[in-house]
Parts: C-alpha cells; structure tokens; sequence
C-alpha cells in the first residue's frame, strides 16, 4: 500500500470508529471466502457491516474516538463489524460465530464501554432498534383497543339482557 492509500484508509476507518454506535472485533483465520462474503451478506442484511482492516492502521485511526478501547483486540488476522444499531453487528457476529467455529469473537466497544465476548454476546440477544420500536407502538395502541371494547361492552350486555327479557315475555 503507498503512503496516500494508507492515509484514505486511516480516514475512512476514523470516520467509521465515530459514527458508530458499537464495534465488534473477531478473528477469521481459517474461514473460506465464500463463508466471508457469507458473513458480510448476513451484515447488510441486518444493517451492519464487516471489514477487514490493516491492525496498525486501525490502531492509527482510533486515535480520539470513543472506542479506542478496542485497540488492544487488534492483533493478528482480525475483522471488524460494526453498525449504527447497538445490536445488529454483535447479532450478525455471534450467529456467525455460533455456526463456524473459526470465528472468533474477540470483544467490542459500544461508545466508551469496553465489551468482553460475553458482553458482545448478550448484547446479541437484545431486540434490536425496529423490534423495540414495534413493542412500543403495540403499548400505546393496546390501551386504546381495550378501552374501546369497554366502551362496547355495556351496550353488548344490555342487549343481552333485553333478549333474555324478550325470550322469557314470549315464553
């Protein structure tokens, strides 16, 4: 790589490690391409995305941002995944680690907070932004649903009382 490659790179990855919410770091050693573009094809799908950097680089480009405290996890073959959604890149990562065994979570950062493998994992289990949104929307609705069919109810059993009442006039 020249010297001006290398410097597009360190400003792409630094633009990258400041807009996003959470950054996961994995290893890859032993994976085939095709289950590379695998993962980064489930990554699109679910709003995140994978890339393998160049670890100095990286290192160079974390410099003043807030996930600097990934740094450290950046040795050896090693990718990065990472989103504007808290919990579409450690979703994407430890479905794909639960499926191949060569990949290899190795921590994350999601803004200051430093995530260990567990870490990354449980935020995996979180609903993600769309999901929350979903069972918010289904909690203001409900109270609504349930006040209309109050609001019907009374009519419904009187009506039942008046056919009651009919029935038993007509008997």
């Amino acid at each position: 790589m020249e010297r001006a490659e290398k410097a597009t790179a360190v400003a792409t990855l630094h633009e990258v490690f400041s807009k996003a919410s959470v950054v996961v770091v994995a290893q890859y050693s032993g994976l085939t391409v095709a289950q590379m573009q695998r993962l980064r094809k489930q990554a699109r799908e679910q709003g995140a995305s994978v890339q393998v950097a160049k670890n100095r680089l990286a290192k160079i480009a974390l410099d003043g941002t807030s996930v600097a405290s990934i740094g450290p996890l950046l040795k050896g073959p090693t990718l990065i995944a990472y989103s504007d959604d808290p919990v579409a890149a450690p979703k994407v990562a430890a479905a794909f680690a639960k499926d191949h065994e060569k990949f290899v979570i190795l921590g994350g950062a999601m803004g200051v907070t430093a995530l260990n493998p567990d870490g990354v994992k449980s935020l995996a289990t979180m609903p993600s932004l769309d999901e929350l949104r979903a069972k918010l929307v289904g909690l203001v609705q409900a109270p609504a649903t349930k006040l209309a069919q109050l609001s019907t109810a009374p009519a419904a059993k009187l009506a039942r009382v008046f056919g009651a009442y009919a029935e038993r006039d007509a008997a």
